[in-house]
């Protein structure tokens, strides 16, 4: 299989033969994974994404049509990684909007305390992080700017200033725990 060019190894995926299936995945593994490593910056979130373009690709081995396999594997990935990194978005924009309507709740009942102390005890909180995270973070929150704005802003990239952003809540959350309500 190692001297089959990739159209020949195309067509013995398609008829099921697990040795094509091998040899794509030896010839390109380590080409997808940069490509996700790149796009995640996380060696274990990498392989996993590349795990899932080779699981896809042999189970729709008979299905797809595969004229430039190299193309067809580098946008897999890339797409995959896409995906991986919207949802990751998500995810932390959910845990931000956890985090505040608690906050708002807690505001609301006569059993929190009032919003000046509230905003002390962020502002505190925010002083014991790191300054570059800190910075991320207000002009985030309080300046309404967008992680491509704060990243030129900064000279950072758009993944550090997520970074920054999650490190950030992660931190609040837990120091003004306090300030959660117990339902």
């Amino acid at each position: 299989m190692k001297q089959l060019d990739d159209e020949r190894l195309v067509l013995f995926l398609r008829e099921g033969k697990m040795t094509a299936f091998e040899e794509i995945y030896r010839r390109y593994w380590y080409r997808l994974y940069s490509i996700a490593y790149h796009q995640t910056g996380i060696r274990e979130e990498a392989e996993e994404l590349v795990q899932e373009v080779f699981l896809k690709l042999w189970g729709r081995r008979e299905d797809v049509i595969i004229r430039h396999l190299g193309m067809y594997l580098t946008i897999a990935v890339k797409n995959q990684a896409y995906d991986y990194i919207k949802s990751r978005i998500s995810y932390r924009k959910y845990q931000e909007y956890l985090i505040f309507q608690e906050l708002h709740q807690h505001h609301a009942t006569d059993e929190t305390v009032n919003y000046t102390q509230l905003t002390e005890a962020v502002e505190k909180a925010l002083s014991r992080l790191p300054e570059k995270t800190a910075e991320v973070f207000k002009r985030s929150r309080f300046e309404s700017q967008s992680v491509r704005e704060i990243a030129q802003g900064l000279n950072l990239s758009e993944k550090a200033v997520e970074y920054h952003i999650t490190k950030s809540l992660r931190f609040l959350k837990d120091d003004l725990k306090e300030y959660h309500t117990n339902n």
